[in-house]
């Protein structure tokens, strides 16, 4: 379909978290890019989706994965996970390095070179269930030098994949070698907590405050938190984008939300899952960690979903991630969960339930109806004209 129109909607959540709902209760797209959103648009369109009252958001960013090459993960023998994830309301992924390859080669330059440009460019043309996965994080490992940088980056790599997983661990040399990284665009992130690991580190707020990365991964530990007052110091003493992450410390998690709260910071908050991982491939991941930020602080709802929306994609630089004119369109439909005493998805969110997933739309494709992993959402879509809803997520 070259023409959408999305209408009846009931909420629109812009991903802006300083202005979270869209003035609006339609969409239109057009070559899969939004066109319009307003009110009561009535223009022609080949597909038609009245989505009864129900939420838009953006599609989700899930600010943390591991991926290898493929759908699949070495780690847990599983395959097909990025599909499920797409069934759990994210569209688009950021690798924190493709640490789990099996025998991926530690402390060689020219490895870690080379496994970041491959799974930089195997993602670009691979895409499950329409995901866009942002992998080859390139590690920093010993031996490294600027032209290293230069010559990844000339093949598309721009992340640094979490600092304190490759043989550098010296906070100094890290530090130097993310300034040349940025010096040259590249997004760096550090991890941050306990080893998660083996031959990685422990990284406390002295060696975030070195390296001052670009993001500051899982903060509330991967899966073993820092100290609230390391914390603390990391979001008084950087200008980082702040990452929460469900494979984390809960307790650490919400006192970080209300921290940056208290300083009216949120615009650096963003959310990922850390997996896969040792704590295992969680498709609904993203969706619980945003129901569990809004249950359990004071922040509203249609904030915490900008939160994994975008403020991710102001993270990173990614033009996906906000509802309005010129943006893929890359958008969610959720409702309340059926059975759920809330009217829709954000007083589920706020009540700590799953909203029900009606639909996921990737570059105005639509790529799941109703979701098979969320509960089912208390209204259906209509649709009309060339408009249709696959089942099951297929």
């Amino acid at each position: 379909m070259k023409t959408i129109l999305i209408k009846n909607v009931g909420r629109i959540i812009s991903g802006n978290i300083e202005k979270p709902f869209a003035d609006g209760d339609s969409i239109y797209i057009r070559e899969g890019v939004i066109e319009e959103i307003g009110w009561n648009i009535t223009k022609e369109a080949e597909g038609v989706f009245d989505v009864n009252q129900m939420t838009v958001t953006p599609g989700l960013f899930d600010s943390h994965v591991h991926p290898v090459f493929g759908d699949f993960t070495p780690r847990q023998n599983t395959v097909g996970f990025i599909e499920s994830y797409v069934n759990g309301g994210v569209t688009t992924f950021v690798s924190a390095g493709e640490v789990h390859l099996p025998g991926r080669p530690r402390g060689d330059k020219e490895a870690a070179k080379a496994l970041a440009v491959l799974a930089h460019k195997t993602f670009k043309n691979l895409r499950p269930l329409g995901a866009k996965i942002h992998a080859g994080a390139l590690l920093l490992e010993k031996g490294l030098v600027e032209t290293d940088f230069e010559e990844v980056v000339k093949q598309g790599v721009w992340l640094v994949g979490e600092v304190g997983l490759g043989s550098v661990q010296d906070p100094d040399e890290a530090a130097r070698l993310v300034r040349i990284a940025q010096k040259h665009g590249m997004k760096a992130v550090i991890h941050t907590g306990g080893a998660s690991i083996p031959g990685s580190t422990i990284v406390n707020a002295e060696v975030v405050l070195k390296v001052q990365p670009d993001v500051v991964s899982h903060i509330n530990g991967g899966p073993t938190s820092p100290s609230i007052s390391d914390i603390r110091k990391i979001i008084e003493n950087t200008k980082s984008a702040i990452e929460v992450v469900q494979c984390g410390n809960f307790k650490s998690m919400v006192e970080t939300v209300r921290f940056l709260d208290s300083r009216k910071e949120l615009k650096r908050l963003i959310l990922g899952t850390d997996s896969p991982s040792g704590t295992g491939v969680i498709p609904l991941g993203l969706i619980r960690t945003i129901s569990f930020i809004a249950s359990n602080t004071e922040v509203a709802a249609e904030k915490v979903v900008c939160a994994a929306t975008g403020n991710t994609a102001e993270a990173f630089g990614l033009k996906e991630g906000l509802l309005e004119p010129g943006r893929p369109a890359d958008l969610v439909v959720m409702d309340a969960p059926y059975g759920s005493v809330g009217k829709d998805a954000l007083e589920a969110f706020k009540l700590g339930d799953i909203p029900g997933i009606a639909m996921v739309m990737i570059d105005g494709a639509v790529r799941v109806g109703r979701s098979r992993m969320t509960p089912p959402p208390t209204k259906q879509i209509k649709t009309e004209g060339l408009a249709k809803l696959p089942e099951g997520g297929h």
